[in-house]
């Protein structure tokens, strides 16, 4: 390691890799036991948490100790140690024989953090040890630097602000990357997603899909996007989607200032999209991150439930990091202010604007975040009349579109599903068809076995049975 590559690691800071300590203390242990459980990484001793670099006089003595502290795990593990000036770093490689601990347990690095496992989660890492996470596996059909973006690389290092003159192939290896074996650059599969040429040249799934419906039913779509160009390049684009078709008023502060207000909070929105790439199972193969914007509505989908370990009655509380890599890269970006935060804040803008809370809808391979306008007035917000229909029609003309009632019902249908509560007349105004033949279709769905009345005429709901 030379200075530059010194100084390079101290402005980006602590992360996935990296663990500065002040001075030597006990602690130390934890963190090569979490280096060892994980994808391995650096602990330099003589920086604080800062950055700010505190000249200690690391003794022989000192150093042994080091040693004789990663002896001691079980399994035991190697280390190597360097010295430069009067910064000590600490290299540890991944384990191969994980997991490993310390007197005070196992633990594992997660972002810039090192947590200790419960027991269930020591278990699950026994029975997925030589599994590797997604982003860190070695991708041998990419090939640089032929498949390699070098402006994306560049807009990148702007995004983080690193000021730097290493050489491309020295930043790619400190920022975890790439890897070099046999004079030879490979990449990770992060670094794929963040700086290929055509991402989806190697892995199908790392587009993101971006949908706008008329209203909050997915009948009419208005524009659709696909957008494939490295996780950062997305995160802006779809962003940019969401900002330019959710609803904007005006708050007029004074006669020369106006404050723009948009539908839902850029922070909340933005938060939503981060996580949604950043927490995606990259492994499943079988769908694409999907953003819809509806009139009312702004839903964020990602294939993958749960993140690895993490309880129900946890989420929002403890922050567990299914692509760490990715993370990681991220958390250097002004789009994750604090890694394990972004729940709190989407909640927080939320309440600020006085919109309800987002629902966040999980299951064991899907994950949704739901935003919605308290404003919403359920005559106005769904269906648009079909175009060949006429407001203005009178009773013989709703008896000719009964005819063709196959898209009526298919209306009718998402209708009951997205609101179980919503009355015949009320579909009947949305939809611009007779309440009779509302009644028509609502029996057909019924004699279909598709929903079922559950209580009264007046206070009961549909049930969506198929």
């Amino acid at each position: 390691m030379n200075k530059k590559e010194l100084e390079f690691i101290i402005q980006q800071g602590e992360g996935q890799f990296v663990e500065f300590k002040e001075s030597l203390d006990k602690s130390i242990i934890k963190e090569i036991v979490a280096f060892s459980n994980s994808q391995g990484g650096y602990i330099f001793i003589g920086i604080d948490d800062n950055g700010n670099i505190k000249s200690k006089n690391i003794t022989n003595k000192q150093k042994s100790e080091i040693i004789s502290f990663a002896r001691n795990c079980d399994p035991q593990i190697n280390i190597t140690i360097k010295k430069y000036n009067e910064i000590l770093m600490i290299d540890i490689k991944e384990g191969n024989n994980k997991p490993y601990s310390c007197s005070n347990g196992f633990y594992i690095r997660n972002g810039p953090t090192s947590q200790k496992l419960t027991r269930d989660e020591i278990l699950d890492l026994i029975i997925s040890e030589g599994k590797k996470t997604f982003g860190e596996g070695i991708n041998y059909n990419f090939n640089y630097p032929n498949d390699f973006d070098i402006n994306k690389f560049e807009n990148y290092l702007k995004e983080i602000k690193a000021n730097t003159n290493l050489e491309i192939k020295s930043l790619l290896l400190n920022i975890g990357v790439a890897k070099k074996m046999k004079n030879k650059i490979y990449f990770n599969n992060a670094g794929i997603l963040f700086f290929a040429k055509q991402p989806s040249k190697f892995f199908i799934n790392s587009k993101i899909v971006c949908v706008e419906y008329q209203n909050n039913i997915k009948v009419e779509i208005l524009d659709r996007k696909i957008f494939d160009d490295g996780i950062l390049e997305n995160i802006k684009e779809c962003i940019n989607f969401v900002k330019k078709r959710i609803k904007v008023r005006f708050r007029i502060k004074s006669r020369s200032r106006r404050k723009e207000v948009l539908q839902y909070p850029l922070e909340a929105f933005r938060e939503a999209i981060v996580n949604s790439i950043m927490h995606k199972d990259y492994f499943d193969k079988s769908s694409d991150n999907i953003i819809e914007v509806y009139k009312n509505k702004l839903r964020i989908y990602n294939p993958g439930g749960l993140v690895k370990w993490l309880k129900p009655y946890e989420f929002g509380e403890i922050s567990k990091t299914r692509n760490p890599i990715i993370a990681s890269l991220l958390s250097r970006t002004k789009y994750v202010e604090k890694l394990g935060t972004g729940i709190k804040r989407i909640k927080d803008a939320l309440k600020e604007a006085r919109l309800p809370e987002p629902t966040f809808d999980y299951h064991d391979f899907s994950f949704y975040t739901i935003f919605e306008d308290h404003k919403t007035d359920i005559s106005n917000k769904h269906i648009s009349s079909d175009k060949s229909s006429d407001k203005s029609s009178d009773k013989s003309s709703d008896k000719s579109s009964d005819k063709s009632s196959d898209k009526s019902s298919d209306k009718i249908y998402s209708l009951l599903k997205d609101y179980p509560s919503i009355s015949a007349k009320e579909i009947s105004e949305i939809i611009n068809i007779s309440t009779r033949a509302v009644e028509k279709n609502i029996h057909n769905l019924k004699k279909d076995e598709k929903i079922q009345r559950i209580g009264s005429k007046k206070n009961g709901k549909w049930i969506i049975l198929k």
